[in-house]
């Protein structure tokens, strides 16, 4: 079966362009306006212990600021938003076993609904302001039990009442999942990207261009005591900058704004390596999470179907051994969620080596939008790899490596990585 999925070929790495600054065309962890928590796992019954989720959103800036949470399913439909107000140099923690099962939003409010500061108390290097549009939001109540059936429903791929439909895949093993993004905002606000008035010509919208937010996440499974941390994907914004700014671009936003980059965010990569290890002395296990850009936006849908977009699929992958073997895949389409995770030797993503990389080519076969790039299709990428040694049990996890943005098809940003015949 791995045979008739997988056709060998050698082949060879040809670099070649010129490069440019990380400032400029990289992702990095950078205080940015958006940030990006990849993908999350969170199992309904995390009150009594198990798989979680957490998050951490932290202000850079000495200014107060105000921030917008969204709560996505696996399949890019918005289940949930709220607002989360920090003063200078605050720090939020949000564990989203505490929102998806126990109905607990984080508790924060500006001057205006806390006059007492006690609610967002402040340090003496920090501002604290009012936020008028946030009274009667801010601090926010419990979720009613409703809307957590919606929520509850929405992330593990059932009917949710709220929606009139699905929102996700279905596993059947009661594990919510989805992934979150993080703006900043000017105001409180329940809209959600998608929304008309989020997004405005010139920043007139609720969101804003302050590129002040750092982030990590983590995932906790106190059954198992296991616990692995990565930094959130921080998305810069630039309405300066014609690559992010002029209508037609790719923004990471773009497919809410109807392509007409007034979101300002800088998109993502298309393009990953990724080390694994499939067996071997230490019965090694290499794991990927992914989050993928339809370049759709996706309402609630019938169950029992799936958006016309599902499964994405993908330019290519061809995965290496250490000895520079290579096969190239056909046939398969591993991620074809917007927020997923697969293994890599699995059926979905079988390899015949046991150590080496793969390349990603993630970006589109086919495509109408954006008008710049129509191929062009933003993702990102994390790996954890699991080694046993006798009785110790080793992890590791971090980004895979970023070969491009989904810019740099056309404007050549960043020196890219193509493969070719050997010259």
């Amino acid at each position: 079966m791995r045979k008739a999925l997988w056709s060998l070929a050698l082949l060879g790495l040809l670099t070649g362009g010129r490069t440019a600054s990380a400032a400029t065309c990289g992702i990095e962890a950078e205080p940015a306006a958006t940030l990006l928590l990849p993908y999350f796992e969170v199992a309904l019954s995390c009150a009594n212990g198990g798989l979680n989720t957490l998050f951490s959103i932290n202000n850079a800036s000495a200014n107060a600021v105000l921030t917008h949470v969204v709560i996505w399913s696996d399949l890019s439909v918005p289940v949930l938003s709220f607002n989360v107000y920090l003063t200078g140099y605050d720090v939020q923690s949000i564990g989203l076993c505490d929102v998806l099962v126990k109905g607990l939003l984080p508790q924060t409010a500006s001057v205006g609904q806390d006059p007492n500061d006690t609610i967002s108390p402040k340090g003496t290097l920090s501002q604290d302001v009012n936020f008028s549009s946030c009274s009667g939001q801010l601090p926010p109540g419990n979720l009613p039990a409703s809307f957590l059936a919606h929520l509850q429903t929405s992330l593990t791929g059932q009917f949710s009442s709220l929606l009139g439909g699905c929102a996700g895949l279905a596993y059947g093993d009661n594990i919510a999942r989805g992934y979150v993004t993080v703006d900043t905002v000017s105001n409180c606000t329940l809209r959600f990207p998608g929304d008309a008035g989020y997004f405005a010509a010139d920043g007139t919208g609720d969101a804003t261009d302050q590129n002040v937010l750092l982030g990590d996440y983590d995932y906790i499974n106190s059954t198992t005591n296991f616990a692995q941390g990565y930094t959130m994907v921080h998305v810069q914004a630039d309405p300066n900058d014609p690559e992010t700014s002029a209508s037609g671009q790719y923004t990471f936003y773009g497919r809410y704004v109807n392509w007409t980059a007034i979101d300002h965010r800088q998109p993502l990569a298309t393009n990953f390596f990724a080390r694994y290890q499939n067996g071997g002395p230490t019965s090694g296990i290499t794991t990927l999470t992914t989050w993928r850009d339809s370049k759709v936006q996706q309402g609630a849908f019938k169950c029992g179907t799936a958006p016309a977009w599902y499964p994405l699929t993908q330019a290519r992958i061809v995965a290496f051994d250490e000895q520079e073997h290579a096969v190239q895949s056909s046939l398969i389409f591993p991620f074809p969620a917007e927020a997923g995770r697969i293994g890599v030797g699995s059926a979905n993503l079988p390899t015949p080596f046991t150590f080496g990389w793969i390349l990603f080519d993630l970006n589109a076969t086919a495509g109408t939008v954006p008008p710049e790039d129509p191929l062009a299709q933003q993702a990102w990428m994390t790996l954890s790899i699991d080694a046993q040694v006798g009785t110790a049990h080793f992890n590791v996890g971090y980004p895979a490596f970023q070969l491009d943005t989904a810019r740099d098809r056309v404007r050549g940003c960043r020196t890219n990585i193509f493969f070719k015949p050997p010259q």
